[in-house]
C-alpha cells in the first residue's frame, strides 16, 4: 500500500557566491600556487599559517561598527557570547600573530601564507564570497626597499607564472599622496568621508573610463551607454582640475592630454609631499634593479579599497583580453595588490611596527 506521507527533502544547491571546484581546476591551482611559492622563497620569505577563524575585533578598523559586525564578513557567537569571522583576508590574521608572537619572531620577520578567505559582499561574474589568496609580507621594517622588493616579487611571480611582460603591469602609488589631494581641495574632514570615497572610486576609473568619465564622476554625475547615471562627488569646477593635474601629469601614464593646472599646486602639502618623495625612492629602486615601465610604474589613479593601508600601495593589473563564458571580451583586471600597514600591529600592542606586503 503506497504511503501517502509527504516527505520534505531539502533543496541541492550551492550557497549563492559560492562554488563547487572540479578536478581538473584543483590540479591547476595547486601547481599555480606550487609556483608562487617558490617564488616567495626565492626572495626569502618563510611560510606561517593563522586560523580562517579570529575574534571579530581583531580584524581591523575596516569592519562595519553595528552590534551584529557581519556586513562584509560572516560572524557568528560563541558560548562565551564572544563574536567570531571568517578572516576577510590574510593580513589582519598576520597582524594579531606577529602582535601576539612578537618576542619569539625575528626583525624584520618575512613570511607567506595561502588560504581561503571569506566575503560577506554581493557576489558577481567572477566575484565569488570564498577565494584563495596567497601572501607575502614583511613586518619590521620601515625602509622603501621593502616596498620596492614587494613590487619586484609580484612582477617576478606573474613572469613565473607564464605571464609575459607586456600582458602584466604592477602599478604604485601611496596613500599620502591621495590624502594630500583631498587636503587640498577641502574633503578631508570625518563628516566628508562618503564624498571622499567617491572621489577615490572616480580616480580608480582612469583606466576604464578616461579622463572625461572621471571628469563626470568627480562632478555631477556619469550616465554610461545603457543609460544609467552613477551620483558623481559634486566637486567644483577647480577642485575637478586639481584632482586631474594629478592624474593627468604623471610620466609614466600615458592618459591624454595635459591638465591645464598643474601639479605643482601640492606642492605646499606636506602629506602629499611625503607621499611623492617615497613614491620618487621606489621608483629609483626599482628601476635602478632593472625594472623598467613596462613591469613597474607609478601611477596615481591606483586606490587600495582596505582602511588600513598608511602608504604605498600596489596593484597588479592583467592586461590581456580573455572571452567570458559567451564569448565577450573582457579585461581581467587587478588580480593581485597590497600595500604599507604601519599602524596594523600597533592596536594590539601600542607601539609602531612597520609592515608591508602583497597578495
Amino acid at each position: 500500500m503506497a504511503s501517502n506521507v509527504k516527505v520534505n527533502r531539502p533543496k541541492a544547491r550551492v550557497a549563492k557566491g559560492f562554488r563547487d571546484v572540479d578536478a581538473a581546476e584543483i590540479r591547476g591551482l595547486r601547481e599555480m600556487l606550487g609556483t608562487i611559492q617558490k617564488g616567495y622563497e626565492l626572495y626569502g620569505f618563510e611560510p606561517v599559517e593563522q586560523p580562517c577563524i579570529e575574534y571579530t575585533d581583531a580584524l581591523g578598523k575596516f569592519l562595519p561598527d553595528q552590534d551584529r559586525p557581519n556586513e562584509g564578513v560572516f560572524s557568528f557567537q560563541d558560548d562565551d557570547e564572544q563574536w567570531l569571522s571568517l578572516r576577510y583576508d590574510l593580513t589582519a590574521p598576520l597582524a594579531r600573530y606577529v602582535a601576539e608572537s612578537q618576542q619569539f619572531l625575528p626583525t624584520p620577520f618575512r613570511s607567506y601564507r595561502q588560504g581561503w578567505v571569506f566575503r560577506n559582499e554581493k557576489p558577481g561574474p567572477g566575484r565569488y564570497r570564498q577565494f584563495m589568496q596567497f601572501d607575502a609580507d614583511t613586518v619590521g621594517s620601515a625602509s622603501p626597499a621593502a616596498d620596492a622588493e614587494v613590487c619586484m616579487m609580484a612582477a617576478d611571480t606573474m613572469e613565473a607564472l607564464g605571464i609575459k611582460r607586456g600582458q602584466y603591469v604592477v602599478k604604485v602609488n601611496n596613500r599620502k599622496v591621495l590624502d594630500g589631494i583631498m587636503e587640498v581641495i577641502g574633503i578631508d574632514g570625518g563628516e566628508n568621508a562618503g564624498r571622499r570615497l567617491t572621489v577615490l572610486r572616480a580616480m580608480d576609473k582612469l583606466d576604464k573610463f578616461g579622463p572625461q568619465g572621471v571628469r563626470l564622476l568627480l562632478g555631477k554625475g556619469r550616465k554610461d551607454e545603457s543609460g544609467d547615471f552613477t551620483k558623481g562627488a559634486e566637486l567644483d569646477d577647480i577642485q575637478v582640475e586639481h584632482v586631474m593635474a594629478v592624474l593627468l601629469n604623471q610620466p609614466e601614464v600615458n592618459v591624454g592630454p595635459s591638465s591645464a593646472i598643474p601639479a605643482k599646486i601640492f606642492d605646499a602639502n606636506e602629506t602629499y609631499k611625503q607621499g611623492f618623495a617615497e613614491l620618487d625612492q621606489i621608483h629609483s629602486l626599482v628601476r635602478g634593479a632593472g625594472y623598467g615601465a613596462d613591469r613597474i610604474k607609478i601611477d596615481a589613479s591606483v586606490v587600495r579599497g582596505l582602511e588600513y593601508y598608511t602608504g604605498p600601495v600596489f596593484e597588479c593589473e592583467l592586461l590581456m583580453d580573455a572571452k567570458d563564458e559567451k564569448g565577450k571580451l573582457v579585461r581581467f583586471g587587478s588580480v593581485g595588490g597590497g600595500g604599507r600597514y604601519d599602524d596594523l600591529v600597533s592596536r594590539f600592542i601600542g607601539q609602531a611596527v612597520p609592515a608591508t606586503g602583497f597578495s
